[in-house]
């Protein structure tokens, strides 16, 4: 296998599109674009895939835009960008498997900010970007089986974010697969718990439509406060 491109400024671009699109997104889109295309780590399908993901948010009215991700990434749990949802749903295992990947984040000297998940996929492409790319390529192997679930279902439902994920598992260095996982349950169903456990649920900890703060913040230096950027 070829040594893989430099991918750091195309995974962070990656992270973005992911993300909720509010205004900071929405206002460096074209920036993106062309962050996309000068890296060129990926062909030139992965990147006519993004561009018209781009010109689809971009043409989109802003409050059309938001209510879209919401509705596409957290009505059901097959297009679900947490990665351990296809993991481990609301097992118990769930909490000890963000504790470790917090841990490896933290094993790199990057720290999340308050209010993120480890395991939220643009998190999780923000760690892989600070990382060499064959270190890079190989953590996105070791998830391209959730790639593939979360890219099968947008694909399923027509939507331009398809190719964001598409672009990721090339990334990888895998071929994406087609899946047959269960059918979607409802936001309703997926929330439900057991009487005794009622309000407990961990599906959608972070609220939709709140700004997002950038995910993973180096170790404060010299005094510098727990708000402290890369």
């Amino acid at each position: 296998m070829n040594a893989p491109r430099p991918m750091a400024r195309t995974l962070r671009v990656l992270a973005r599109l992911l993300a909720y699109p509010d205004h900071g997104v929405r206002a460096h889109l074209a920036e993106m674009r062309d962050v996309l295309h000068a890296e060129a780590a990926i062909s030139q399908d992965a990147l006519a895939g993004l561009d018209a993901l781009i010109a689809h948010v971009s043409a989109q009215d802003p409050l059309d835009a938001e209510a879209d991700y919401v509705q596409l990434f957290d009505s059901g749990r097959r297009t679900a960008l947490y990665l351990f949802e296809h993991v481990h749903g609301d097992s118990r295992e769930r909490g000890p498997a963000l504790i470790d990947l917090a841990q490896t984040f933290e094993q790199a000297g990057l720290y999340l900010a308050a209010g993120e998940m480890p395991d939220h996929l643009p998190v999780v492409l923000e760690f892989a970007s600070t990382q060499p790319p064959s270190a890079a390529r190989a953590f996105l192997a070791e998830i391209a089986h959730l790639l593939a679930i979360v890219h099968d279902a947008l694909r399923k439902r027509q939507t331009p974010y398809a190719a964001a994920l598409l672009a990721l598992i090339e990334l990888s260095g895998e071929t994406p697969g087609r899946t047959e996982p269960p059918a979607d349950e409802s936001l309703d169903a997926t929330w439900a718990e057991p009487a005794a456990f009622a309000g407990c649920g961990n599906t959608g900890q972070a609220g939709p439509g709140a700004p997002r703060p950038i995910p993973l913040v180096r170790r404060p230096r010299d005094g510098a406060g727990p708000g402290a950027r890369r």
